[in-house]
């Protein structure tokens, strides 16, 4: 098809037809036949929100993300590790078990990302297509799906749809929140706690081995695992299955953040929020935390975010205690966060450094003596802890205190 029939999709009709038809799946159809590929547009839970399949079209991975209704974690995981994609670009990436490549590009209306369109590669003719024509055919499917997306009235299809409008904070009450679970699994649902695993390292291991999703379902007794702004959320029904985590996220380069127990399901969306802070933590570049770990775990780095680069709220004996350390080699602001959380225990900071009793008071003396730090001030307790936690964070990352 020559280039003077690709730029048909920029011109007035599809515009046109978006004022006039107000109906997404009509705009991916006429879209799919112009460009002469199939394609599907994903909402921003990664379900399928419109799809094209020419006849004659076979692809196992398409088949599948059509007939599900909704994008595979490894798609999810094409998405989390594409640079471009992360930026705001469009970007071509191929699943590993079909032998097309697809083009992503993600829906961005009034700065919101919405979704992402992904057309199939048939035969090499995509990057062909003029710039111009990819983003007004962009616009146009982002403009439509804000539209979709918008309507309050839409009913909620599955119990998933529910813990994502849940997440959103779409529900302005927990007395509304449930009587919309009323009729759904949800009402007698009381798990544990959740996990959510960041794709960004994630491959298949071991040959043979079933996709995340089937492995997710086999191995938790009550998982109801969903793809959540790109991450995956799943549920731990007891407290031992916490313990499946390591080995789930080894096998699959995983990263996973655990929350704190739900003892209420409307609490959710503060959970999450918590949860979310703890994964950005774990996959700092310097975190040798392991691929697993609780916000529990993670609770004094977290409260500790907030004041990261405050230096003023930092006492000047303790800059230059610190600086001592940066100039030495030394482990003084380390000794000091032990001896302290130790509650001035010799033998306590003796264990938890892993150090011999000399060693240690000598840091102690020479802390007091020659930097003034006022260890035997009752009232300084708090505010060296905090200083000495803060200066530790911006030095160490937060897996020192895991």
């Amino acid at each position: 098809m020559e280039e003077r029939n690709w730029a048909r999709c920029d011109a007035a009709g599809l515009l046109a037809e978006f004022f006039e038809l107000d109906d997404l799946r009509r705009l991916v159809l006429d879209t799919g036949a112009l460009l002469g590929c199939p394609m599907l547009v994903l909402d921003d839970t990664f379900h399928v929100a419109a799809s094209f399949s020419p006849v004659g079209f076979a692809d196992p991975v398409f088949r599948e993300t059509v007939s599900t209704g909704v994008v595979g974690y490894e798609v999810g995981a094409l998405i989390s590790q594409s640079p471009a994609l992360s930026r705001g670009a469009a970007d071509y990436v191929k699943p590993g078990q079909s032998p097309y490549r697809r083009r992503f590009a993600p829906l961005v209306s009034s700065g919101v990302r919405l979704g992402y369109w992904v057309c199939v590669d048939l035969d090499g003719h995509l990057p062909l297509i003029p710039e111009k024509t990819w983003q007004t055919v962009e616009m146009v499917l982002a403009k439509q799906l804000f539209v979709e997306a918008s309507r309050q009235d839409k009913p909620f299809e599955t119990a998933q749809d529910i813990l994502m409008h849940l997440l959103d904070g779409g529900f302005p009450s927990a007395p509304y929140f449930r009587l919309q679970i009323a009729l759904t699994y949800l009402a007698d649902f009381h798990p544990y706690a959740f996990a959510l695993a960041d794709l960004s390292r994630y491959r298949l291991v071991h040959p043979g081995q079933g996709p995340l999703r089937e492995e997710i379902e086999n191995r938790f007794s009550q998982p109801h695992s969903f793809l959540y702004r790109g991450n995956v959320l799943l549920f731990l029904g007891q407290e031992g299955e916490r313990e499946l985590l390591a080995p789930l996220a080894e096998e699959f380069r995983l990263t996973v953040a655990v929350s704190e127990p739900v003892e209420d399901l409307y609490a959710l969306p503060a959970l999450y929020k918590t949860t979310a802070e703890a994964l950005e933590c774990m996959l700092a570049p310097d975190f040798p935390g392991g691929s697993v770990a609780t916000v529990a775990q993670l609770r004094t780095p977290l409260l500790l975010r907030g004041l990261v680069g405050r230096e003023d709220l930092i006492p000047p004996a303790l800059r230059a205690l610190a600086a001592s350390d940066r100039q030495r080699g030394t482990q003084y602001c380390q000794t000091l966060y032990r001896y302290l959380t130790c509650c001035h225990s010799l033998q306590k900071t003796c264990d938890a450094l892993f150090t011999h009793r000399n060693t240690v008071l000598y840091r102690v003396r020479r802390m007091q003596q020659s930097f003034g730090i006022p260890l035997d001030d009752p009232a300084a307790h708090t505010q060296l802890l905090l200083a000495t936690s803060l200066l530790l964070l911006e030095q160490e990352g937060p897996g020192f205190f895991l």
